[in-house]
């Protein structure tokens, strides 16, 4: 048995990414452990199911699926705090984790795997972190295998062509606001990261390492960027702020991305899968947004509307999330 946690991923997973972020905010001791041919039998060991992130803790109990891996760590180690005392923030907070973790992943994904080159750029990249000692001619064949299969998945976020220019636009518009927010601030809720920065840097920070995204972000949103540099070994550096000091830049954001987009699509995701839909479709700031439900949505909906439950008697927090057009899916 080891004092260290070990933490199986891989740079180009987003949500490897997130807890990997989170574990040095804690500074808990830990491994980063890439998860390829070399490490597979030990994966394989501790895997419940095939996904990465996997954290293995010293006592060789196996964690799976970020948001449940940080929710349970946190338990063990309560600081550094990752939770704004102010209530209004600290479940504006949660809510961006989940939207990070289900519709940032759109962005990603979809960017990720819709153009030629940024195809070949991270199918490369993960055939090198797969096959270290591989020949170029093998790496280039690995990489084609990589991106023919990973193309077919892209429907799993929604996109098509359709759905493309929707989800485009929605990046765009979201680091814009992002960006806005970070001249002000330095991380989502003052001078500390909070649950919803790693859950929404895991997203952006492998969109960022991608030639489309990235040129998006260095072009046009300069104080993002330095948040996605920061997010890589965040700090305790200062104190989380209240609503009202962050409300003026961050609530455009959380309205914009969250109460017009992420709200009424993981809504219908949800009734789609309850009524045994191959397909949805749902009205988003006018347009027809479509795609195949998904199953895990609906739990993590399930679980986000839980987290309000607790807390919904909050007059407060109820007139901002209604402001941001939130209220409603939340009330299950």
């Amino acid at each position: 048995m080891t004092d260290q946690y070990r933490i199986f991923g891989a740079e180009l997973s987003p949500f490897s990414v997130k807890i990997r972020s989170y574990f040095r905010y804690k500074q808990i001791p830990h491994q980063w452990i890439v998860r390829n041919a070399a490490s597979a039998d030990e994966y394989q060991k501790f895997a419940k199911i095939p996904i990465i992130p996997l954290v293995v803790t010293p006592e060789e109990e196996s964690l799976q699926d970020s948001t449940p891996i940080i929710e349970a760590i946190e338990q063990r180690f309560p600081g550094p705090t990752i939770h704004p005392e102010d209530p209004i923030c600290q479940f504006i907070s949660t809510m961006i984790e989940e939207f990070g973790d289900e519709w940032g992943n759109k962005w990603f994904f979809h960017l990720r795997w819709a153009r030629d080159e940024d195809c070949t750029s991270a199918g490369g990249r993960i055939a090198a972190l797969n096959a270290p000692d591989a020949d170029d001619a093998t790496r280039a064949t690995i990489r084609d295998q990589i991106v023919e299969y990973m193309k077919g998945r892209v429907f799993f976020v929604g996109s098509n062509e359709q759905t493309a220019p929707q989800i485009e636009q929605s990046f765009k518009d979201g680091i814009k606001l992002l960006d806005t927010h970070f001249s002000k601030h330095p991380y989502l809720f003052g001078g500390k990261p909070a649950f919803g920065d790693f859950g929404l840097w895991g997203q952006l920070y492998c969109a960022w390492t991608d030639p489309t995204a990235g040129a998006l972000i260095e072009a046009t949103a300069p104080h993002l960027l330095d948040w996605i540099h920061r997010m890589l070994w965040p700090t305790d550096s200062g104190d989380y702020e209240n609503w009202d000091a962050l409300a003026p830049t961050l609530m455009p954001f959380v309205k914009d991305q969250i109460g017009d987009l992420f709200a009424p699509w993981t809504v219908a995701n949800t009734l789609a899968m309850a009524a045994g839909e191959d397909e949805f479709k749902v009205d988003l700031k006018g347009q027809s947004f479509s795609q195949k439900p998904q199953k895990y949505h609906v739990k993590s909906l399930a679980v986000l509307r839980e987290k309000y439950a607790t807390v919904s008697g909050n007059a407060e927090l109820n007139g901002v999330l209604e402001a941001a057009g939130c209220l409603t899916f939340l009330q299950s």
